[in-house]
């Protein structure tokens, strides 16, 4: 569905990232990123973050947390990062971001809190239990300062992605305050949850989920105690029109992702102000039994839209034609995606070394694709700036 808003509103990075695989300079099974956008929609959501007195921190997993990326980031004045695993943190860190939350969603592991706190000192730390809530305040003291330190709430009603469930009471949460206020090495902070927000497919429009009103009545109970100035984190589908409502519902922290480079779900429906700014980029290897087989490694198509009928732009010149359109099939997330297969009948078959470029909300970080950040799209003359795994480090490609 994106590659209809790729074509549309970023044709020149489409262009830009087939003529570059034309000259052998990025690799098959790669996601691509149109860092110039990326600077450009990073000063969009800083400047409405900004406006609403929200911090912001940058998400970079579903880009696999490349380094270029984050300096784009950097460039368009956000400065923090929000880590969802401790190899967001250690890939931010090194790209120059700070890493303003750790914790959320995945909890650091008891071995990895000291080394955590020494080296990235985050800003906020999230919690779902006293264990946790410990382990990080006793890293903080260890280092040698005070940790910041959020709790993950729920309650019953709340929207969580199979997995992602855990936190504490809300109903609790002022023992859970005090609790934390009492450790050593650590300080009560505020509140988080997961999503706040979510795409709503009947209206088409981005809607809070009870999850949003969870943290409010939290931070009533948390006021009736005397604790007004408290954090409330509340991520989730981020583009930049959607700061005013998160500020008006109390949030006080956002965490844009998929904002950052144009495709949350709300952006294949609406022209928001954040350009489309990745792609996927294949290429033909062989047919057989009227497909055309294209390589895979990076086909995790973030499952936000019910099954459509996947395309790809495929050639062997750069084009945004409707005619170069062809419909895929992408192997089901039970299968390797070795490869990917192309409808390869009617005129102007594909062949074996053309390129294909796919339009998906993607997660880079848990694929095996690279992630190659290009410049200078905007003004006509790409550069690749950086060609890294999912971990935001350099690859070794070709060989």
């Amino acid at each position: 569905m994106f590659l209809d808003v790729l074509r549309r509103r970023n044709p020149k990075f489409i262009e830009a990232a087939m003529a570059l695989h034309r000259q052998g300079k990025v690799p098959a099974n790669a996601y691509i990123l149109d860092l110039d956008a990326v600077e450009a929609n990073a000063r969009v959501l800083k400047s409405e973050a900004d406006k609403h007195g929200l911090k912001i921190f940058a998400m970079t997993k579903q880009v696999g947390r490349a380094s270029s990326f984050s300096h784009a980031v950097m460039r368009g004045g956000i400065d923090r990062s929000v880590a969802v695993d401790m190899a967001c943190a250690r890939a931010t860190h090194n790209a120059g971001l700070r890493v303003g939350h750790l914790g959320h969603l995945q909890q650091v592991a008891r071995f990895e809190a000291d080394a955590a706190a020494k080296r990235f000192r985050p800003d906020y730390w999230t919690v779902f239990n006293d264990t946790k809530a410990t382990e990080a305040a006793s890293a903080a003291r260890k280092a040698g300062y005070i940790q910041d330190i959020l709790a993950r709430i729920h309650a019953e009603g709340d929207t969580f992605y199979r997995g992602h469930e855990g936190g504490f009471a809300a109903s609790d949460i002022a023992e859970v305050a005090d609790f934390l206020d009492g450790l050593d090495g650590g300080r009560f902070a505020g509140i988080t949850t997961f999503p706040a927000l979510l795409f709503d497919h009947d209206s088409r429009k981005v809607l809070p989920t009870q999850n949003l009103t969870t943290l409010a009545k939290a931070a009533d109970l948390l006021a009736k105690q005397g604790r007004s100035d408290i954090e409330i984190n509340a991520p989730g589908t981020t583009s930049s029109v959607l700061l005013a409502g998160l500020a008006e519902a109390g949030a006080t922290q956002c965490e844009p992702g998929n904002g950052l480079h144009g495709t949350t779900a709300l952006h294949v429906v609406e022209d928001l102000p954040e350009l489309p700014a990745v792609l996927y980029l294949s290429e033909v290897s062989h047919l057989s039994g009227g497909k055309a087989y294209c390589f895979g490694g990076g086909f995790y198509i973030d499952p936000i839209f019910p099954d459509y009928d996947v395309q790809a732009i495929v050639g062997d010149e750069p084009t945004t034609a409707a005619s170069a359109l062809r419909s895929v099939e992408v192997p089901p997330p039970s299968m390797i995606d070795y490869y990917a297969m192309i409808d390869a009948t009617g005129p102007k078959a594909p062949k074996p070394g053309d390129s294909a470029i796919f339009g998906f909300r993607g997660q880079a970080f848990v694929t095996r694709a690279y992630v190659v950040g290009v410049s200078g799209v905007s003004t006509g003359n790409p550069v690749v700036e950086t060609i890294e795994n999912s971990l935001g480090e350099t690859a070794a490609w070709p060989v």
